[in-house]
This record gives structure tokens, C-alpha cells and sequence, in this order.
């Protein structure tokens, strides 16, 4: 006879197992099985039993459960096993040799596990233990606190175990394994940072290092919209780690010969010249931005930062020979995994490969990709950087600013240290102050083939102080607002992006569902195109409705979706959607342009002008002008000629839910990382 907690609540014997009844007579017995060989109260059963306050006949019901108990182990040959469940005063006891419950068994085989010490005799203790596993611990049983606390200590031992088998794989160098195991805890469980930060480690120790950091990004996202907290010790050394032996790759190359100064037609125009003994500390002067006579320390036996003797990156297989220069190492790779079937953007792709291969102007290349909320920004950066990694040998560097994301934006100084451990500057080694960072950063890139992809920046200001200063290096920003101040000051290259038309977005439909099932009606999927604005987040989400009910056809979503009420619902997958992505848009702005918004939501047909928005909102003329034109910098409206502004349909029905909450209890979802890479 073996009675199981790992799953649902059973008994088995030889000969099949037992009937138990109702929810309440499993959960007796779930109770005494987590109490084996111990008098449980009676007062304990009923507490457990009833979320409520317990009927006048508490006593009598679960009497009579343990009376049928009683009888249903007897006829499955219960005395035979040593099995007894007996009555003492208001309690009861089951007495039963505690190797025949699953939770027990499980316990001993975990518990003589040792993944780092025996790593090859732990993995089948482990697999073995895992394998008692049937389902969520305790189901069937009542869903009362003490039921859902005993579950969920349950599932913290088999979490424990996971990782752990994880880390015997690990040890054993079977780092396939471990990640495969790891993987599918890791999505049903996102915020614990042990298990990610093995995930973490087994996907970069298969090659998957892009993987490997998307999970930190992801994880670091949800900790701050779930629970308002930062990634803790564990989750951040994973990160470092990785980045520390991405840098480090094929290790450290001798520096050049000893007292080498570099001229001006060593590196790029207007680059400072380094002398630096080798072999001994110096200083190294910073370009452009920094204090009058700052420096950044070079530590005794380290290569000056940029100059004569510093480490370069190289090409994809760890080695930059050829080149010229005489220094190898690996090249960071920090991009995110290219876009799942990215469709279209030729024009758009085309222009940013315009901008950044122009080499004439003597300038790093620079280019800003912007639009609205949802329009695949994320996507074509991604996309076009994939593409064209072969040109940038030194490396690929990726960061999220979270400028319309949950919380605060990513201060500058945060992204700056990944850049610098991403490129080989040790952590005690990298600057306390972001002035000093960023001209360390730009004095160590300026004579690389670097590529810097700054994701969700929210104003110009923060990204300045990353931009790479050398010739070779390119940078590309995507924001919803347009970035005026980079255009002006930094002559980025604006590549807008624009909703996609009908052909456009039902070609992305059949890609996410197969061209058949959208050839069946090309009228609904034209209709589903214009009821998503033709924004790729929007049809994204709609697809994921249609993959989870493939027996509907597309009509059927275009009527739930033409329901104003239920279209933003509707279009949202998860932590992913339209109304989280165009929350974050609205949350960034000033109390006086988000009321003229919300005013615009009420035009009949989207279509207004300057006198006609100062009627709605009830503003001066020049107030509102100004506020039009923010609203249009943010690609919250779109100007389509002088005076001639439009605000998109799914804009308008948000502006209108938060007009009839008056603002409050707005909740921070996904940001544009999350809605537009995918």
C-alpha cells in the first residue's frame, strides 16, 4: 500500500487503487499524512477544513470521514501493511511505517543527494525523487490556508531538488541537461532567483549567452513589477559572472612592447594619445566630457584603457587575428535573441543601414528608431542587428533603459558597469561616477568595430553618456518619443516606424498561425488588422488568442473584438499587451498632457485640430499647441500634416478606461521590451 502527497491524494494498492470520496475525506487524510505517527486534534482537522466559519456539525462531518477512512484502508488490506488509524480522546492517529508516503521517500532520496560533492550518484538519486512526482502537491484536497502552506512547502522541496539536480548535471559538464531541466521550472516559477541564476548558467555554458542574459533582463523587470525589489546577491552574481568570462574568452593577450605611445595615426581622429608604461600603473586621460585633467586609474599589469597596450575584442570565434593589432579575446555578444518571425521593415531596415555605415560625416554613427507603443521599435533594432553583427567584430552590446518600462529608468551609471565588465574591466576596477565611466567606456571602444543598441530610452539625456565615441563603433536608440535632442546635438539619423497596412499584417498573422488558417477568411484577417491598429504587439496578442483555441476561426475573434469594452482585454497575452505598453506611454507623462489626452479619447472618429482638441480640453490655444506636439513627439497622436493630428483607435480606448477610473489605480505592465522584441 503507498499513499501519495506529490500530486493528487491517493492511495495504491496491488490491486488498483483505493476510492476515497470527497474533497474533505482526501484532505483528513492528507493531514494525518502530513502528520504521520502523531495525534492530530480534531480542532486541527476542522480548522483545515473550513475556510469559513465551520457549520454547527463540524464535529459529526469529520467523525464520519474518519469512520469511512477507517474503512476504506481496512478493505484495502490496511493491517496487513501495519497500516491503523485510531482514536485518541478528540484526536486521531495514523500509524504506518512513513516509507510508504511519497513526501517521505522523496525526502530520504534528496537528502543523500550531494550534487557538487557526487555529482554522477547524485543525478539518479534526484531523478528518482523528482519521479515521484505526479502533479501539484495535495491536489484535490480543500483550498484552505493551511492546505495551500502545506502545498506550497511541498513545492519548495521539489524547487530545491530541481535545482539541485541542475547543478549535477552541471558538474558533470552535462550543462544541456541541466539547462533543459532548469528551463521549465524556471517559466512556471519567474521570480526565484536561484533557479534562474542556474538557468542562467547552464544556458551561457552551452553557448546560449544572449539566453543567458534575457533571463537576468526578464527576471530584473518582473522583481520590480511583482514586488518592488532589485535583484538580489544570487541573481546578480550569475549576471557578472557571465559577463566577467564573456570578456574574458580565450583570456588575456600579451600588451605591447614596454613605453609604447600611440600617435594620432594609431586610432581614429581627435583620440588622445596614451602613454603607459607597461607593467606599471598609470593614468590615462579621458576624451570628451570629462573634468579638466580627470583620469581613470590604470592598475599595475593591466592594458590601458583604449590606448597602445589594451585589450581589444575579437571576431565571433574568440580571436581577432589579422586585424593587425596582435590582440585576441572574446568579443561580448549581449543582443537578445533575433525577433520570432520578423516579417517586413525592408524600407525601414534599409535605412538604418544607411545611417549606420556612413562613415563620410566623421562621426560614430548614430540612428534613432521611433513610433508608438507596440510598433516593433525592439524588433527591428534587434532584427538589424543580427543581420549585421559580421561588421562589428569587437562586439555587440545591448542594454534596456527602461525609459517606458516598470519603475524608474536605468540610470546610466548601471548600464555603463555591464558595458565595462561586458569588456573586460574588472568590478572593483570599473568608476564610481558616471562621468568617469562613460569616458572610460568611450576611451575603450574608440579604436574598436563596436555596435551599442540602446533599447526604451526615454529622453536624450540618457543616452549621451552612452554613446561610443570611435569612428568604427554605431549606436542604435529606440524610443517612443522621438529624441529630438540626439537629432540636434549628436546628428542621430531618425528611422520612424509606422503601423503595418493590410498585407503587411495579415502576412504576420499567417506567419504566427499558419497561412492556411488565415486563407480560410482574408476578409476577417484584414478586419483583425484594423481592429489592432495594424501594430504588430496588438496582432502578436491576438494570434496568441487564436494558437490557444484553434477550433476558432478569425471572424470569431473579430466580433469579440469589435466590443470596445473587451478589445484592450482581449489584446494581451500574459505580461504582454496593448494596454500595459500604452500605460507606460501615459504614465510618463505630465498631469496636464495626460487630461488633454484624455480629452482627445472623446472625438468621434479620431480625426481633430488645434481649435477643436482646445475645445475638448478646454485649454488656451497655446497651451494646447504645446501639448499637441508633445503628444505627438511621444506618438501618442500623429500629426499627418499642419494642424491635422489623428490619435489611434486603441489610444483613444485607453485614454477613455483611464478617464472613467479618473486616473487612479493605473498599474504598471509590460514595457517595450517585452511587447516588441516578441
Amino acid at each position: 500500500m503507498e499513499f501519495s502527497l506529490l500530486g493528487p491524494i491517493a492511495v495504491t494498492t496491488g490491486s488498483g487503487e483505493l476510492s476515497l470520496g470527497p474533497a474533505k475525506r482526501r484532505s483528513v487524510l492528507a493531514l494525518l499524512l502530513l502528520q504521520p505517527n502523531t495525534t492530530v486534534p480534531l480542532e486541527q482537522l476542522i480548522d483545515s477544513l473550513w475556510e469559513e466559519e465551520p457549520p454547527e456539525h463540524a464535529r459529526t462531518v469529520v467523525q464520519g470521514h474518519v469512520s469511512r477512512l477507517r474503512a476504506t484502508l481496512a478493505e484495502g488490506g490496511a493491517e496487513a501493511y501495519g497500516i491503523e488509524l485510531t482514536t485518541h480522546g478528540s484526536a486521531y492517529l495514523l500509524r504506518l511505517p512513513e516509507e510508504l508516503i511519497d513526501a517521505h521517500r522523496f525526502g530520504e532520496l534528496v537528502a543523500l543527494a550531494r550534487p557538487e560533492a557526487a555529482p554522477a550518484d547524485a543525478v539518479p538519486l534526484l531523478r528518482e525523487a523528482l519521479g515521484l512526482w505526479r502533479g501539484p502537491a495535495l491536489t484535490g484536497t480543500v483550498t484552505s490556508p493551511p492546505f495551500a502552506a502545506a502545498a506550497h512547502a511541498l513545492e519548495e522541496r521539489r524547487l530545491t531538488a530541481v535545482e539541485a539536480l541542475g547543478r549535477a548535471h552541471g558538474a558533470l559538464g552535462e550543462h544541456e541537461q541541466a539547462a533543459a531541466i532548469l528551463y521549465s521550472a524556471a517559466v512556471n516559477h519567474p521570480l526565484r532567483e536561484g533557479l534562474i541564476a542556474g538557468l542562467m548558467r547552464a544556458l551561457f555554458r552551452t553557448g546560449r549567452q544572449s539566453d543567458a542574459l534575457e533571463w537576468f533582463h526578464r527576471t530584473r523587470r518582473l522583481l520590480n513589477e511583482e514586488l518592488g525589489v532589485d535583484p538580489g546577491e544570487r541573481l546578480r552574481e550569475a549576471y557578472e559572472e557571465i559577463l566577467r568570462a564573456e570578456a574574458a574568452g580565450a583570456g588575456r593577450q600579451p600588451s605591447r612592447p614596454a613605453d609604447t605611445t600611440r600617435g594620432a595615426g594609431d586610432g581614429p581622429a581627435g583620440a588622445p594619445s596614451f602613454h603607459v608604461k607597461h607593467g606599471q600603473g598609470g593614468r590615462v586621460p579621458l576624451q570628451g566630457g570629462a573634468d579638466a585633467g580627470d583620469a581613470v586609474e590604470v592598475p599595475a599589469g593591466e592594458p590601458a584603457a583604449g590606448g597602445a597596450s589594451g585589450a581589444r575584442g575579437g571576431t565571433e570565434g574568440g580571436s581577432a587575428a589579422g586585424d593587425g593589432s596582435g590582440r585576441t579575446g572574446a568579443a561580448p555578444r549581449l543582443l537578445p535573441r533575433p525577433p520570432a518571425r520578423f516579417l517586413a521593415r525592408e524600407e525601414q531596415l534599409g535605412a538604418l543601414t544607411e545611417a549606420l555605415t556612413d562613415r563620410t560625416t566623421g562621426e560614430s554613427p548614430l540612428a534613432v528608431v521611433a513610433g508608438p507603443a507596440g510598433v516593433g521599435k525592439t524588433a527591428c533594432a534587434v532584427q538589424w542587428a543580427h543581420l549585421h553583427a559580421d561588421a562589428f567584430p569587437d562586439g555587440q552590446l545591448f542594454a534596456d533603459l527602461r525609459g517606458f518600462g516598470e519603475g524608474d529608468e536605468a540610470a546610466p551609471a548601471e548600464i555603463l558597469r555591464d558595458f565595462l565588465l561586458a569588456l573586460g574591466t574588472p568590478p572593483e576596477r570599473v568608476p564610481g561616477s558616471a562621468q568617469a565611466a562613460s569616458a572610460l567606456f568611450r576611451s575603450l571602444v574608440a579604436d574598436r568595430r563596436l555596435l551599442v543598441v540602446l533599447d526604451n530610452a526615454r529622453s536624450s539625456a540618457q543616452v549621451r553618456p552612452l554613446l561610443p565615441g570611435g569612428l568604427h563603433c554605431a549606436t542604435v536608440v529606440t524610443s517612443r518619443s522621438r529624441l529630438d535632442g540626439l537629432v540636434a546635438t549628436d546628428c542621430a539619423r531618425p528611422v520612424g516606424l509606422q503601423a503595418l497596412g493590410h498585407e503587411e499584417g495579415a502576412a504576420l498573422l499567417g506567419a504566427m498561425l499558419g497561412p492556411e488558417r488565415v486563407a480560410e477568411d482574408p476578409a476577417a484577417a484584414r478586419e483583425l488588422v484594423d481592429l489592432c491598429d495594424g501594430l504588430p504587439l496588438a496582432l502578436r496578442a491576438a494570434a496568441a488568442q487564436l494558437t490557444a483555441r484553434p477550433r476558432w476561426r478569425l471572424a470569431r475573434l473579430a466580433a469579440a473584438l469589435r466590443d470596445e469594452r473587451r478589445r484592450l482585454a482581449l489584446l494581451s497575452a500574459e505580461d504582454t499587451g496593448m494596454a500595459a505598453a500604452l500605460r507606460m506611454s501615459v504614465a510618463r507623462l505630465s498631469a496636464d498632457d495626460a487630461r488633454l489626452l484624455s480629452a482627445l479619447a472623446t472625438s468621434a472618429d479620431g480625426h481633430l485640430n488645434a481649435s477643436v482638441a482646445a475645445a475638448l480640453a478646454g485649454y488656451d490655444p497655446e497651451r494646447t499647441q504645446d501639448g499637441l506636439d508633445r503628444l505627438a513627439e511621444m506618438h501618442l497622436v500623429d500629426e499627418e500634416a499642419t494642424d491635422v493630428y489623428t490619435i489611434s483607435t486603441l489610444t483613444q480606448l485607453f485614454a477613455r478606461d483611464e478617464r472613467g477610473e479618473g486616473g487612479k489605480g493605473r498599474r504598471s505592465g509590460a514595457g517595450e521590451e517585452s511587447g516588441e522584441r516578441g
